[in-house]
């Protein structure tokens, strides 16, 4: 990698000069009638000075509005774009003004109206992309209408997006195109590997490729003076914030850990990759482009980076997910199969097809225990990558593996029906029935995904198991006697089922949960922990700031619930279906038959190994029965429920 440090940025980290802060809050503009749509309702641009010269352009989203997984705690979320000023450079040559990693659409009109205050329409104008999808080039689209002397600066890979994404239009009624007028695609400088280049001022501006399965064309940018690494989708946290950076690491921790697990934890080897090429950057703040920026513990989240990476890789499973995605809702189904299958503890290796090599992939559907492929239908057809990966798992694949199809469309679905016939053909088993969405899948569906990926991670290591207790020497059976194993199973707790329910009406999701490593925590406030495995459902819905209620019980009358609630469910079920339920004040499942339920709220959420362990605070609660006594639980080991 060239050695990007400059005197100034190495001599203030030495002296120990304080991170790159934003000012307070500058000037909000407001979306008035968006070109974005509905959706972009509400949402706004703020303007936040960094240093001379360079502004932050943040736009605000308080509500979620998409239904992708990797929104799912529902704090809304920020775009952060750069804006370096137009002047002379140190050798006194004319520097255009440099726009870094501009938003999607559905911040157009805020941002054009921030965007104009500092740039006139006759000016030109470098725009980086850091990432590119359809969202992003109709955002561009329509920037160059306002800006035509406008230019683009993209990685390899995302210039050969930009270029099929330019004259492509989201399907209109009957699978028709939308009619929009044609805008000529504005010249590319194509940044081949990492290169520096002189802004106004003093200032200097690296950009870094960062190719990933799920953003093939990202680019990061690095200005040397300030140690701003504009990171693009890396470390971001969909939080909703108006101050430039977070106030403290525990503030946006949870946030940051989520997106992780998202979007990072499928690709964790190619994001390894990636904080290799960043490590030695004279760094003093991080700005991502979503969530606020990270100024004094950004040390510390490139070692949960890795931390997290490292729990993928020692995984001993491991499910190939191959895809392909027009318009990204292909990726959001991808996104949803890959965090339900992690959450086992398999392993995801996730597969762009249109951007991967062939040895890689050929590697990955030898390797892998499972396999799944997804691809959208565009003109009645699969994409060519997609055919080709599909010749090459028919012609590579084992037949004794599980494999899964799925993917959206508009109108037809034939990708699909290639990808399951030609599968069913050639003698592949299936681990669940072909998903197909249409459009872009919603909340109950995306809930319904991740229980997918989470039974197939689960067969997965059932059938590990199963080998295992075959070979001589007994494996678990030898953990099982450990003296320490059983001793741990003495110890005993209270059965009782948590329950849940977040969102309102149609986009409600509710879940529970049998839970016996359950405690009372606090007297002031009153409060319980209680353990959640990781690849329970309901954990999703488990956050801090989430409600609940703990049903303690009853002992001679808990064998009915326990029995309900420790069946196995379909992905998508309601798991409250044939129970008498009622709602808690404030709309919590409470269990009729329970001897007593504790409203709560979770405040803390501790990483343990295979477990959650919550705190909740308790805010209400009740005695069904007074005479009734708690049922408890007893084990013979501490290796199993």
């Amino acid at each position: 990698m060239a050695h990007l440090t400059s005197p100034s940025a190495a001599d203030a980290a030495a002296a120990g000069e304080p991170p790159l802060m934003g000012s307070p809050p500058g000037e909000a503009i407001s979306g008035g009638s968006p070109v974005g749509g509905p959706e972009a309702a509400g949402r706004s641009v703020l303007c936040l000075p960094i240093e001379p010269g360079l502004l932050c352009l943040r736009g605000l989203s308080p509500r979620r509005l998409r239904f992708e997984v990797e929104y799912g705690l529902e704090r809304g979320t920020t775009a952060n774009s750069f804006l370096f000023e137009a002047g002379l450079a140190s050798d006194g040559h004319a520097v255009p003004p440099v726009l870094i990693h501009p938003p999607g659409t559905t911040y157009a009109e805020p941002f054009f109206a921030a965007l104009a205050e500092r740039v006139p329409a006759e000016a030109p104008l470098k725009v980086v992309v850091g990432v590119v999808n359809p969202n992003r080039v109709e955002l561009l689209r329509a920037m160059v209408a306002r800006w035509p002397h406008l230019a683009l600066v993209a990685s390899n890979a995302g210039a050969k997006l930009v270029r099929e994404l330019w004259e492509q239009r989201r399907p209109g009624p009957e699978g028709a195109a939308e009619a929009e007028d044609s805008v000529p695609l504005p010249p590319i400088d194509v940044v081949k590997q990492e290169v520096c280049r002189p802004l106004a001022g003093s200032l200097r501006l690296c950009l870094i490729p960062a190719p990933t399965p799920r953003w093939p064309g990202a680019l990061m940018a690095f200005e040397e003076t300030t140690g701003l690494l504009m990171s693009s989708k890396f470390f971001s946290a969909h939080i909703c914030v108006e101050a430039f950076a977070e106030a403290n690491r525990s503030s946006t921790e949870e946030d940051r850990r989520w997106f992780y697990d998202c979007l990072m934890a499928p690709m964790a080897r190619q994001v390894e990759a990636v904080l290799d090429r960043i490590e030695d950057l004279p760094i003093r703040t991080i700005a991502p482009f979503h969530g606020p920026a990270i100024a004094t513990s950004w040390r510390s989240l490139l070692a949960d980076y890795r931390r997290w990476g490292e729990g993928q890789s020692r995984a001993r499973l491991s499910v190939a997910l191959l895809y392909a995605s027009a318009y990204g809702n292909t990726a959001a189904i991808a996104d949803a199969l890959a965090r339900g299958v992690s959450r086992t503890g398999v392993r995801v290796e996730s597969i762009n097809c249109e951007f991967s090599e062939p040895d890689p992939l050929l590697a990955a559907i030898r390797s892998s225990d499972a396999l799944l492929i997804g691809s959208p239908t565009l003109g009645g057809h699969a994409p060519t990558p997609i055919v080709s990966a599909l010749g090459t798992v028919l012609a590579e694949g084992d037949r004794s593996k599980p494999v899964g199809v799925f993917g959206s469309f508009g109108w037809s679905g034939e990708a699909i029906d290639l990808l399951e016939s030609k599968l069913r053909d050639g003698g592949f088993a299936f681990a669940f029935e072909p998903i197909r969405v249409r459009f872009s899948p919603d909340a109950a569906t995306l809930r319904s995904l991740e229980e997918t990926g989470t039974g197939l991670g689960r067969r997965l290591q059932t059938e590990q198991r199963k080998r295992q207790l075959r070979r001589p020497g007994g494996g678990l059976q030898e953990s099982r006697s450990q003296p320490a194993i059983q001793a741990l199973g003495r110890v005993v707790g209270s059965l009782c089922v948590l329950t849940a329910r977040k969102g309102e009406g149609n986009a409600a999701l509710s879940g529970a949960m049998v839970a016996s490593w359950v405690s009372q925590a606090s007297f002031t406030p009153p409060g319980f922990t209680v353990a959640v495995a990781k690849d329970r459902a309901v954990e999703g819905l488990l956050h801090i700031g989430d409600g609940c209620v703990l049903n303690v019980l009853a002992a001679g009358r808990e064998k009915g619930l326990m029995k309900h609630f420790l069946s196995p469910f379909p992905p998508g079920a309601d798991r409250f279906a044939g129970v008498a339920i009622s709602a808690s004040p404030d709309g919590q499942p409470v269990l009729e038959e329970a001897l007593a339920w504790i409203e709560a709220t979770v405040q803390k959420r501790m990483d343990c190994g295979d477990h959650w362990l919550l705190y909740a605070e308790a805010r209400q609660g009740g005695v069904l029965d007074a005479s009734g006594t708690t049922a408890i639980h007893q084990r013979r080991n501490g290796a199993t429920y």
